[in-house]
């Protein structure tokens, strides 16, 4: 039987299984999103929504608990400051998992893990049918194009600067 047993191991120990899942929730905070495997995607999916949810809360006590679990001090002030207000109106699903396909040496299943925003909450919700489909105009696609390219340019931005995170620490361990 599988009783009292809320969590899946992912064919670790406990110390591994936590380091890794504490790795992957501060990777996805600071680059936005992540391609890993089913299993680890549904599992990062429940910290990564209580890393949230303390944020959403805001005060000290939530910001030392997620300071204990995330690894860059940088990425929790970033979280608790910045990405903040996207999640203050939304009730939970915060993290999307988009199942991309099949890895190739091993046939594991890969999907992507993300992080919704604001935007993307607003453009959700019931699917049109045809005839609403179909009534768009070229407006509404030219605006959707511009708020493409503006995500691209945010997630090159916040790339940038994990790579100047990564050279700085690189420079001061050595």
């Amino acid at each position: 039987m599988r009783h009292r047993k809320a969590t899946k191991n992912l064919s670790r120990n406990s110390s591994h299984r936590k380091a890794m899942l504490r790795n992957m929730v501060t990777s996805l905070f600071r680059f936005g999103q992540l391609e890993t495997t089913d299993a680890k995607a549904k599992e990062l999916r429940r910290v990564a929504e209580k890393m949230i949810t303390l944020s959403k809360r805001g005060d000290l006590h939530a910001r030392r608990q997620a300071l204990s679990f995330m690894k860059d001090k940088s990425v929790t002030h970033k979280l608790f400051e910045e990405q903040r207000e996207d999640y203050l109106n939304r009730q939970g699903g915060y993290v999307r998992v988009l199942k991309k396909g099949f890895r190739k040496g091993d046939s594991a299943p890969i999907s992507v893990i993300q992080l919704l925003s604001e935007q993307e909450e607003k453009g959700s919700g019931k699917k049109k049918g045809k005839a609403g489909a179909s009534a768009g105009t070229k407006e509404s696609k030219v605006k959707a194009e511009a708020k493409s390219q503006e995500k691209k340019a945010e997630m090159s931005e916040k790339k940038e600067e994990s790579a100047k995170v990564m050279e700085e620490k690189a420079a001061t361990q050595s």
